[in-house]
């Protein structure tokens, strides 16, 4: 029997080739290890897509499933007009944010730093899901998606994946960096089968500049949406090869949010820090707490700052949603998050990066929870 956090080394052995693993009942029995398999990188992220079943040997090529065509995320004629990307702080907060790190105690924030990363680096035997949603549309929902999802690839050492769950013309794949996409949720539902390996697998997902993965929901066309038996079929499927798989779901009440909500292992609601926002959060937060098993102990609020000009007091919003009992994390306004387009690390403000190792380990600790 081996560890419980065995089979990720395994898997990250198998997608990168490095090093030789000799099985422990090998071992065990005086028996010579199995050769270790041959190195197999991903594709660059600035490729035109993952190869075609017919092209690469290691895919299946199921005739009734034909490879989709490369896409870009966003319009050429649009990108130019996205701009030169802004740091989320500006000169003079970042300046009064480096004199507090100063004189702030080194000790403590050590302690807490040390905290967090055991919390986002807690091993899993089986892998996790962070369901993401919201009351509406547009209140930030793909972004913190993207935060949680390249926050956990950076602490953990085994895969990560980050699925988009939402309704066609979802902007998870441009958050993320993604410059085209070709194979979607149901495109991958029709191909997986139990005998693929995670470089299979990875083979029809977007390999993320940061590191981690991307699989998208659509090619960015209005068309049919994603339904629940094929969002069951891929999560389940996927939880093999992903420790943490993050969902970008589509907003409450929609089908598949419901039933994503439902099957995860911890939920994260966005929340905008409006009246609006916060009293229709507080509603779903009450209506979880009625339900027969109640899914407050695994649920994390995100309260997003979308303006600068916001009159709502923060403090006062979250001790709101906190009353029946979730923790709150306040994501501050961002100006690089604001700009949109694709996120780049190094420009997000010093409290959003802050917030979004917070609220990563948040949703860490209720997902290694649930058995």
């Amino acid at each position: 029997m081996t560890g419980a956090g065995d089979w990720q080394r395994d898997l990250l052995r198998e997608l990168t080739g490095e090093g030789e693993r000799e099985p422990t009942e090998e071992r065990a029995a005086g028996r010579p290890a199995s050769p270790a398999p041959a190195p197999v990188r991903p594709a660059a992220a600035d490729t035109s897509g993952p190869p075609r079943p017919s092209d690469d040997p290691r895919l299946p090529a199921p005739a009734d499933v034909p490879a989709p065509d490369s896409l870009p995320t966003i319009d050429p004629r649009l990108a130019i007009a996205l701009g030169r990307p802004q740091h989320g702080d500006s000169v003079t907060r970042r300046a009064g944010a480096g004199l507090r790190r100063l004189t702030s105690s080194a000790a403590r924030d050590v302690t807490q730093l040390t905290e967090l990363a055991r919390a986002l680096q807690q091993p899993v035997t089986t892998g996790r899901v962070v369901a993401v949603t919201s009351i509406r549309g547009g209140v930030g929902k793909s972004t913190v998606s993207a935060l949680l999802g390249r926050t956990l690839n950076h602490y953990r050492h085994d895969p990560v994946l980050t699925l988009e769950a939402d309704a066609a013309l979802g902007t998870l794949p441009t958050r993320m960096g993604a410059e085209t996409v070709r194979w979607s949720c149901a495109d991958l539902a029709r191909i997986l089968t139990p005998a693929m390996q995670l470089t299979d697998v990875t083979g029809y997902l977007v390999p993320v500049a940061d590191g981690g993965w991307l699989l998208p929901a659509s090619q960015g066309r209005v068309g049919a949406p994603l339904d629940v038996p094929t969002y069951r079929r891929v999560t389940l499927a996927l939880r093999r090869y992903f420790a943490v798989t993050v969902v970008d779901c589509e907003t409450l009440p929609g089908e598949v949010a419901r039933t994503a909500m439902d099957t995860a292992h911890a939920r994260v609601i966005v929340a905008p820090m409006t009246a609006e926002g916060i009293h229709g959060t507080r509603q779903v937060l009450d209506w979880l707490a009625q339900l027969p098993h109640s899914a407050l102990a695994t649920t994390v609020v995100a309260l997003s700052a979308g303006t600068p000009d916001a009159t709502i007091d923060a403090k006062t919003a979250a001790a709101h949603l906190r009353e029946p009992g979730v923790p709150v994390v306040t994501l501050p306004y961002d100006r690089h998050l604001a700009q949109g387009g694709p996120i780049h690390t190094a420009m997000l403000a010093h409290g959003t990066r802050d917030a979004a190792v917070h609220l990563a380990a948040e949703a860490m600790r209720r997902a290694v929870k649930v058995r």
